[in-house]
Formats: structure tokens, sequence, C-alpha cells
């Protein structure tokens, strides 16, 4: 009894073996020429024949061993077909446009051609035929085709209709199916540099049902870039390096699903940024220091120039800072925007403390002349009489010359207690004795307020050159390279 049943079991997996082998074998007979497109894929998509819900057969034979353009060679004495199981799945993209529909944001679209092939020996058809593929874009529905899914992206812009792909089945089985996608891709970047930095854009591609035991995905011609079309077209996006890999283990959605990677590396239009923030910042910011070189009473034209470009910077500014993502880190322009501030405000503030300086009252009604030491006069200090004496008068009837002949030795009562002798012009004169006296008073407030502003005539400008040379190398020499999953 047992016996009978082995029979029974090995004879029915030979009827199974070789319906199978003329199924595929015999099509050369069966499709002849003239037949259409619909005609052989009626044929063989026959339900008694062809089930789209099962996996194509995968024996040693479709193993993909050479590439010969659209064509697929397949050999069964290739010695590397052995321990071939896994339905192999080659994935090709190609770059047809690119773009970013807001510059400051993180989202970048893109749109491809998305080519899949594999072998499905099911659909292999003979050589009599005058087709060198079956046009299969009607059939879509009856066969078998890969769930892939993209993963680690944003969303798609438009639904896949009948006209953004194509399905083409060539004479020994390979299928071709390509199709159309736009991808509005979530990117990753380093806002706190922002617009310095470079987003990383990345999505992939894997089996949504099928494990990698099954279905392995791997890049057509093992490509490391990807390939862009001559006609490709950017707008506000600038795509400077691209690459293709496998999904590492630990990154990828699922660890035991076949998973491939796009990494797009793009960079923002510094041009841009320059034309629009920070040439018309340093405009403002230097036509601020105009008013150093004014005078300091000059009140309408310098309150006019720092109010005037405090407000223009104010709502330059702001209207370009409502476009930006919002973080709560402190961000490049957060940093240009807040220094500018504070050299327009800073450059008002000097000229409010030159006004006050300059018209405050100066000590001992001192007046200011330009070019000079203030002075004052005034008689001579009590004290001060003691080194002097008085000369004595002379006779009526000789007139003399107030100059008195210096080696004359004359007395004195006026150098003290005790009468003494000395020189006639031991600093006595003939009139009520006066002395002019130089003395370092404090400087005029006028000559204070014109120092300060030759002061910040130096300094603003050199402060402010000095945040340049720093805030632009500073940000251009920053990594922006996101980071590597492991």
């Amino acid at each position: 009894m047992g016996q009978n049943w082995v029979l029974v079991g090995f004879g029915t997996a030979l009827l199974f073996i070789i319906t199978f082998h003329n199924t595929v074998d015999s099509s050369s007979e069966i499709f002849g020429e003239g037949k259409s497109d619909k005609e052989i894929l009626d044929d063989l998509l026959q339900v008694t024949r062809y089930d789209k819900r099962l996996l194509p057969p995968v024996t040693d034979t479709s193993r993909i061993c050479e590439n010969t353009g659209e064509t697929w060679v397949f050999s069964i004495d290739d010695p590397n077909a052995d321990g071939c199981s896994t339905l192999t799945v080659n994935v090709s993209v190609l770059l047809l446009s690119l773009a970013s529909p807001d510059e400051s944001s993180l989202k970048y679209e893109v749109e491809f051609l998305l080519q899949q092939q594999w072998y499905d020996p099911r659909l292999k058809y003979g050589n009599q035929s005058k087709y060198e593929y079956l046009n299969a874009i009607h059939h879509y529905n009856d066969i078998w085709l890969p769930d892939t899914y993209f993963i680690m992206h944003g969303d798609f812009k438009d639904p896949v209709i009948p006209v953004h792909f194509s399905l083409k089945i060539h004479r020994n089985g390979t299928v071709n199916y390509l199709m159309r996608r736009h991808l509005i891709l979530s990117c990753q970047g380093s806002l706190h540099i922002f617009p310095f930095d470079d987003p990383l854009c990345t999505f992939a591609m894997e089996s949504i049902s099928y494990e990698q035991s099954m279905i392995q995905y791997v890049w057509k011609n093992g490509e490391d870039v990807l390939r862009k079309s001559p006609s490709l077209k950017s707008l506000n996006a600038y795509l400077i390096e691209n690459q293709t890999s496998a999904c590492p283990t630990k990154s990828s959605w699922r660890g035991n699903y076949s998973c491939l990677k796009v990494d797009l590396k793009f960079t923002r239009d510094r041009a841009f940024y320059f034309t629009t923030v920070f040439i018309p910042g340093i405009i403002l910011v230097t036509s601020s220091f105009i008013t150093f070189w004014l005078e300091w009473n000059a009140v309408p034209a310098r309150v006019m120039i720092g109010v005037t470009t405090m407000l223009n910077f104010f709502t330059t500014s702001n209207g370009f800072r409502s476009t930006l993502p919002v973080v709560s880190n402190l961000t490049a322009m957060n940093v240009w925007d807040g220094v500018c501030m504070c050299f327009i405000y800073a450059s008002l503030l000097e000229f409010v403390c030159v006004n006050y300086v300059g018209r405050k009252r100066p000590l001992h009604n001192v007046v200011y002349r330009p070019g000079e030491n203030p002075v004052i006069q005034g008689p001579i200090q009590q004290e001060q009489l003691s080194r002097f004496c008085e000369r004595p008068v002379a006779s009526s009837d000789k007139k003399r010359d107030t100059a008195v002949v210096t080696n004359e030795i004359v007395s004195c009562t006026a150098c003290g207690p005790n009468p003494c002798t000395h020189t006639a012009n031991n600093g006595c004169t003939t009139e009520t004795p006066t002395l002019q006296v130089h003395k370092k008073e404090p400087p005029h407030p006028i000559r204070v307020a014109k120092t300060i502003d030759v002061i910040a005539r130096i300094t603003f400008p050199s402060a402010f050159s000095v945040f340049l040379i720093f805030f632009f190398y500073h940000y251009n020499s920053v990594d922006t390279s996101a980071p590597e999953e492991e």
C-alpha cells in the first residue's frame, strides 16, 4: 500500500514537470508568425497556464549571467548559477527633473524613471513571432509585478496611471517594467548653518511582502550613481552629488527585506542669498556709519540716516525670515540679523552720546577754539606775591624807562619782615602786579564729541569687517554633510 502511494506521488510530480516543460518549451510551436501582441499575451496569460499570484519560478536557469543592452542572456551551464534560488530584480533609475518648491525648506521634488527587470520563464514565447518584445501595458493587471515600495521619502505628487508606465515582455521571458515617479522628498539638512548647508535627500525601495530570501533587489550593472537624462532640468535645486547603494541593515526599514537606497546631495543657491540678504545687509550697516563723518550737531541728517537704515533692515529681515523654517537652536541667519541690528543701533546710540556731550556747558565758560587748547586768565594768588617785590618809585625830575637795568641793586621792604636787597627787575613791575598762568583744564565738550566721532570712524568699520570675515569663514568651513546612519 505504501509503495502505491509513493508511485502515485512520483507520477504526479513527473507529470507536473513534463507539463511545465512542454508549456515553456513548446511556446515556439504555439505562437506562430502573424499573431498580434494581444493574441500572444492572451494565450500566455491563460488561467490554466499562468497565475499572477505566484512568484515567478526560480531555477538555476533563471540566473542573469550577462547583460547585452536591453536583452538579457541566460545560461544553464554558468558555474556561478549553483545555489541561485532567489528571484533577482534589477533596478535602474534615470533622473528627469529636479526642483525645490521652497528654497528655504527641506523639501525637494525629484522626477525619475524607475526601471525593473526580472526573468519569468512562464512568459517565454517562440522565435517564430516577428515581435522582439510584447507590449503588455493593457495586460498590466494580469501579470505578476514586484510589489516595490518607496520608503524614507515625502509624498507622491502624481499617481501611477497607464500613461506613466510601460511593460514589455521579451522573447526569453525577461520582463521590463518602467514607471515614471514624481516624489517630494523630505530631506535632512543642517539648519543651524542655513543657508550654508547642503541638504541630503534619501529614499529607498524594497519589497513590501517578499522577504530577502525570495526577492533580491540589485542595481542594474552595479551602477553606483544615478543616470541623468540629457534633458535634465533643475529649478532652484542644485544636485552636487548622488549615490546608490544597498540599505545598511541597521538603517533599513526592515532588516530581512531586500532594500536599495538613493542619496541625493543638494546645495542651496547661495548667490540668491548674497543678493537678497547679505549684500543689502552690508549696505545698510555701512550706511549707518556715514553719520560718523557728519558734524556732531547735524541732528536732522544723523537722525534720518540712523532711523532709516534701522527700519529698512527690519523690513528686509522680517520679510525674509517669514519663509524660514522654525528651529529651536541658533541659526546662521539669526546671528547675521542680530549682529547687523546691533551695529546699526550702536551707531544711532553713538550719535546720541556725541550730541549730548557736545551740548554740555564747558567749565569756566571757556570758549572753544578749533586747534587750540582752552586757557584761563586770573589774578595772582596772594601766596605767589611773596616771591616778587615792588620796585621803588623813581625821582620825578628824571624820567626813566619802564625797563630797568638788570644789574641795578635796590633795597626792598616787601620781601618779608626784614629789608633786603636784590636786582631791580626781580619780577617787580611799575603797575599792579598780575601774572598770566596756564592751567590744564578738562577738554572742551565739543572737542570730546569730535574725538568720539573720530574713534567711531575706525572702530565701527573695523569691528564689522572682522565680523564679516569670521561669519563667512566659519559657516563655510563647517561640514555640511548629514551624518551617515550606522
